[in-house]
């Protein structure tokens, strides 16, 4: 079986368990000896991230072939607009290419938590909430792709990637699970070439010599 660590990491926490800044990182909150992230999340955003044991496991999650939906709630500027969501959820042109088609949805406020710090508020701009679906893990992504079709984002929060979520996790609890991985197919021996028999042709030791 496979560790794995559902942690809710806190606004401003580093995904590292080091920094020569002294800035907060994971092991202000991560206990567990031998686990490391599977994926990131940015300094400057919240919500679920997966810490795991295993490398097969973290290759599962993380790597971008096994294309694993990640929900995001994010809290935009403006009053988001039916153009907006088709942009969205065809794709956007952004510097390093146009992204794959994402789900997107405008959604009430979801009952989480307050962050600290909050938000910039602007009275003559109102804030909306999208729930955006990718699978791509590009830097900055769902940032970026908000920025794109008009709504910059002022907080963001990861709600799951693939099968896990948040499941009521505060900022900096953690709930660990146990992952049964298939095994790997066993790989075929490798049989032993045939030795040459005495007195042939390879076996010779005169083989290749000038005559």
């Amino acid at each position: 079986m496979s560790r794995l660590i559902l942690l809710n990491k806190p606004y401003g926490v580093l995904c590292q368990f080091t920094d020569p800044e002294g800035r907060p990182t994971l092991a202000d909150y991560i206990r567990t000896p031998g686990v490391y992230a599977a994926g990131r999340l940015d300094y400057d955003s919240e919500g679920l991230l997966l810490l795991t044991d295993d490398g097969r496991l973290q290759h599962q999650i993380a790597h971008p072939t096994h294309k694993q939906p990640k929900v995001y709630w994010a809290q935009v500027e403006g009053d988001v607009t039916e153009e907006a969501l088709y942009m969205l959820r065809h794709g956007v042109d952004l510097k390093d290419g146009r992204t794959a088609p994402a789900k997107a949805q405008v959604i009430a406020e979801p009952d989480v938590w307050a962050r600290i710090p909050p938000i910039r508020e602007r009275k003559s701009i109102p804030t909306s909430w999208i729930e955006l679906t990718i699978t791509e893990g590009r830097n900055r992504q769902v940032r970026r792709m908000t920025a794109a079709v008009g709504h910059p984002t002022l907080r963001l929060i990861r709600q799951s990637v693939g099968s896990w979520n948040l499941n009521g996790l505060q900022p900096g609890e953690q709930r660990e699970v146990e992952v049964a991985l298939p095994r790997m197919p066993a790989k075929p021996e490798r049989k032993n070439r045939p030795t040459a028999r005495p007195g042939s042709y390879k076996s010779r030791p005169d083989r290749g010599r000038k005559r």
